[in-house]
């Protein structure tokens, strides 16, 4: 299943699993079941076969995936596999994010805001935080992560947000983000290209983001790859008293 993949799951029982999984990121099986169904007659555990068959269903429609130890999770169509490489002595590794990484990507661009203006993921960090899922995939919009980490400790993050909405659906608002300590090393230029692979392997045709002017590094970071600037919006910030412009920019596919 595709991420930009309209749901279009058949059955009431079955779309109530799945919001039930989606909107929690991450489930035990046994705690959905719980969750989801009451409990079995004595003897008669029929409730348990529903929920256990419509699992199933989902699972081989592509929609849930299973880990080993039981854990339910929204179906991605993404490579799982991490790809490592060493940059100053620091082996970094970029791979897709899980919800097991939640805190450490909220923690990054908190970070990340302290250090440089970045309204957008100051934004969409308070939003994970609060709703505690990472990982979307509804009928309202999807969202998709990478991470690099070093020693297992997130350092930087590729985030995407593609709207459902059929209008829109051709488009991904992008926001990328490294620790200062982990900078210049091209942690950032990788988890760009891991982010792009996916974005082209979804059919997407527009990524844009909006930068800070006072961001110059991301600024100049993405105008070197190829990125242009649709537009700037005079005086759409204010902090501490002052009024900055944002800056518009996108990458045509």
């Amino acid at each position: 299943m595709e991420l930009t993949e309209p749901i279009a799951i058949e059955g009431d029982e079955r779309e109530r699993v799945y919001a039930h999984v989606e909107a929690r990121g991450a489930v035990e099986k046994d705690d959905a079941r719980e969750a989801l169904y009451p409990p079995d007659p004595p003897g008669e555990p029929q409730h348990s076969r529903e929920f256990r068959h419509n699992v199933a269903i989902l699972k081989r429609d592509g929609y849930l995936e299973e880990d080993e130890d039981g854990t339910l999770r929204i179906a991605l169509d993404v490579d799982e596999a991490g790809e490592a490489f060493t940059a100053a002595d620091v082996e970094v590794t970029i791979r897709p994010a899980r919800q097991e990484d939640l805190s450490g990507i909220v923690g990054a661009m908190r970070q990340v805001v302290e250090e440089m203006t970045y309204i957008e993921a100051e934004t969409i960090a308070d939003e994970i935080d609060h709703e505690d899922v990472l990982l979307r995939h509804n009928e309202l919009e999807s969202r998709m992560f990478f991470v690099a980490t070093v020693d297992e400790e997130v350092v930087g993050w590729a985030h995407l947000h593609v709207p459902t909405l059929e209008k829109l659906s051709h488009t991904a608002e992008l926001t990328v983000g490294v620790l200062e300590e982990y900078r210049g090393m091209g942690i950032g230029s990788q988890l760009l290209d891991r982010a792009m692979v996916w974005v082209r392997s979804n059919g997407l045709e527009k990524i844009y983001q909006s930068v800070p002017s006072t961001n110059e590094d991301a600024l100049e970071f993405f105008e070197s790859r190829g990125w242009g600037v649709e537009a700037v919006r005079e005086g759409h910030y204010k902090l501490d008293d002052e009024y900055i412009d944002e800056v518009m920019m996108a990458i045509e596919l």
